[in-house]
């Protein structure tokens, strides 16, 4: 029995020379480790919200860097949007008639565009164009301060990062994607109007009148609440990569990317949760 265990190979050994109980262990453990590693981050994301929106409700308040930012994040992201919204409503308009042609439904084409723009397309749009824009800059923005030790800067002289950093920039995102998308909502339906009666001939009043016939509050309620679920995730996402960027210039660009990606993400991923909730 002693022969038999001497002759057994310990694991380690296994490890080291790279056989098939070595190769199964490295490979759960790499496994093991980047599923820990994402609930960490996961766990490390929820605080970061949870502060922020405390911190949000509690004295003091600076409203000047709220005014700020609410221009910086809703006034200068009207051109993107607005002209996003625009084309999105022509286009659709377009791609709606040679389809409906097939079947002629030509007359649905005016509920397609104003439905496909106010629930979906405006939020969703509009909250992908914002998180490359101003996620990107929050998160440039606080990572450069970050490296600079600026935060820190903040902190030696009693002022709360949260509160000067993250609140204004979260309560700005949250209340102004929702404006973003209302403009973006009218100016993607008159974009199918233009298409439909200057290109393809409908009638103005028919047109209009279709669109007021099939446009619902709950529509248009959906995609603001979506709007401003968009707006939070864009600001809190932008504030928590910059605020816990790595040191040195690749950190602060490696903060902005992740900020524009996982903001994107998580976008698609609440756009189908909020429209289950409302529309199951």
């Amino acid at each position: 029995m002693a022969a038999k265990l001497e002759n057994f190979p310990d694991h380690k050994d296994s490890q080291k020379s790279g056989g098939p109980v070595g190769f199964i262990f490295n490979f759960f453990q790499a496994v093991g480790g980047a599923i820990l590693g994402f609930f960490q981050k996961i766990g490390h994301l929820t605080d970061f919200a949870l502060r922020s929106v405390a911190h949000c409700f509690m004295p003091p308040t600076f409203f000047k860097q709220i005014l700020r930012q609410l221009v910086d994040i809703g006034y200068y992201s009207l051109p993107v949007v607005g002209m996003t919204a625009l084309f999105t409503g022509m286009v659709l308009a377009l791609q709606s008639y040679t389809g409906m042609t097939r079947f002629n439904a030509e007359s649905a084409i005016a509920g397609v565009v104003v439905l496909s723009v106010t629930r979906e397309l405006a939020p969703v749009l509009a909250g992908l164009m914002v998180a490359g824009r101003v996620g990107a800059a929050i998160a440039a923005e606080i990572g450069t301060m970050r490296v600079t030790e600026q935060i820190d800067a903040l902190t030696t002289l009693s002022v709360n990062p949260f509160k000067y950093l993250v609140v204004p920039r979260i309560i700005a995102g949250t209340l102004t994607l929702p404006i973003l998308v209302l403009i973006g909502d009218i100016i993607g339906v008159f974009g199918g109007y233009a298409v439909a009666v200057y290109k393809l001939d409908f009638s103005a009043g028919s047109y209009i009148s279709q669109t007021w016939d099939i446009l619902e509050t709950m529509d248009v309620v959906s995609g603001l609440v979506k709007a401003a679920a968009f707006g939070f995730i864009v600001t809190v996402l932008g504030c928590y990569h910059g605020y816990n960027s790595q040191r040195g210039a690749q950190g602060v660009g490696a903060a902005t990317t992740n900020a524009v990606v996982s903001a994107s993400i998580m976008i698609l991923i609440f756009n189908y949760i909020i429209t289950q909730i409302f529309f199951s």
